[in-house]
């Protein structure tokens, strides 16, 4: 891998995504982040990363929402989508349902709480690095 790659973090949980940017870095990655879906698309547009962790539950625009924008989109659709998701623990006291994460675009998922290590064999395995 010569050049860096991007990828966007995106979580309300500002400790997660420093958490999960700092790891990446460590990797050798380049990093954005975002702490609701708004913020998110925001920051895709103003750089298009090569990948982005969207966490489902967030204020403003959830990341079922995001991740369909991104993949409905002919600009952004390439680019690669893994979900954070508790959803299916909480699925009873939410409004997200499974019927969401059965049609979702997503690429791949990692369910909350994140194991890091599996995370970054998961980025790997989609950046191909």
């Amino acid at each position: 891998m010569s050049e860096k790659q991007l990828v966007l973090v995106v979580d309300d949980d500002p400790d997660l995504v420093e958490a999960v940017s700092m790891k990446l870095e460590s990797e050798k990655f380049r990093v954005n982040k975002a702490y609701d879906g708004v913020e998110a698309m925001e920051k895709i547009k103003e750089e298009r990363p090569a990948l982005v962790i969207l966490d489902v539950m967030m204020p403003r625009k959830n990341g079922w929402v995001v991740c369909d924008e991104i993949k409905k989109s002919d600009q952004y659709k390439g680019i690669i989508v893994i979900l954070l998701t508790a959803v299916a623990d909480a699925v009873q006291t939410t409004s997200y349902t499974h019927h969401d994460g059965k049609t979702t675009l997503a690429d791949d998922y990692i369910p909350k709480p994140i194991d890091l290590d599996k995370l970054m064999e998961i980025v790997r395995d989609h950046l191909g690095s």
